[in-house]
């Protein structure tokens, strides 16, 4: 085997212990990862998340995660600062696309960034607002149960209405890792809709918040407020999409704040959502 060049980018696949030191670049970027999120991460495709390295030195890094035969989604795409500006990025994205095949792949980024990611094949699709504040300390509406108490298979399907592909191999840990407060609501037997939230390097982090109406998600949100104060987290974030106007005034009626916008953006088609069920999304991370 050829010895490798001095100096030279090599990307390679992480594992698990490699990606805590992405977390917290993704931390010094104020991005606010969530503390526990990685086992859930690599559990829906282990080989889906890349380092860059120069002489064995983490310098650069991507997620492209395999959630379907047809769909993908690219997320910590990171460069350490003083290594930016020397085209490690592009190769590191480079890496991470090849492991998405001939997928449609999704990605959540920064606005002024449009430009550059239309030119590797990347089209808007709409964006998504951060609202974050302190949520008052109301009563959780009775039918704002766990989550664990609803038929797994019946919450995995719902999600699926909700998400470009069926996706049970994250939602398992994702509902389960300690930390992570998982809470359903079931009127009359049915379930109208569901929601996590985890704790994060700053804010608390709801997501998923998929909801059947405006009043479902309210009660939810209400429901994961207090989940967060729990754990001692008064104040919470949530990235709402603006294609379902109710998600925005209902953050406003809460009164949160929007802080900063992302753009969700495609390579190609995507499996149809109901987007009026999406009040928030699950993670920017991995969409």
């Amino acid at each position: 085997m050829a010895s490798r060049t001095p100096g030279t980018l090599h990307v390679t696949p992480a594992t698990l212990q490699d990606w805590a030191l992405v977390r917290d670049w993704a931390a010094a970027e104020g991005w606010n990862p969530g503390l526990s999120d990685a086992p859930a991460f690599f559990a829906q495709d282990p080989e889906g998340f890349f380092l860059g390295r120069i002489d064995g030195e983490p310098v650069s890094a991507v997620s492209v995660v395999n959630y379907s035969d047809r769909y993908a989604f690219l997320g910590f795409y990171l460069v350490r600062p003083d290594q930016r500006g020397r085209g490690h990025g592009l190769a590191t994205w480079r890496a991470g696309l090849a492991h998405a095949g001939g997928r449609t792949v999704g990605l959540d980024g920064v606005p002024d960034q449009q430009d550059n990611y239309r030119r590797s094949g990347f089209a808007l699709a709409h964006r998504t607002a951060r609202y974050v504040g302190e949520v008052g300390g109301g009563v959780p509406a009775p039918d704002v149960v766990p989550a664990a108490r609803v038929d797994p298979a019946v919450l995995a399907a719902y999600d699926g209405t909700c998400h470009h592909a069926d996706r049970p191999r994250f939602l398992a840990p994702w509902l389960t890792t300690p930390g992570h407060r998982a809470l359903a609501r079931v009127v009359d037997g049915r379930l109208t809709g569901y929601g996590v939230v985890r704790p994060a390097e700053d804010e608390a982090r709801v997501g998923p918040l998929f909801a059947d109406t405006p009043a479902d998600a309210a009660a939810l949100l209400d429901g994961l407020a207090a989940e967060a104060r729990a754990f001692g987290s008064p104040r919470i974030a949530v990235d709402m999409p603006e294609a379902n106007r109710s998600a925005a005034a209902l953050a406003l009626e809460r009164g949160l704040e929007p802080t900063f916008e992302t753009a969700r953006m495609y390579t190609g088609e995507v499996r149809p959502v109901a987007r009026e069920r999406v009040f928030g999304v699950t993670t920017l991370e991995l969409g």
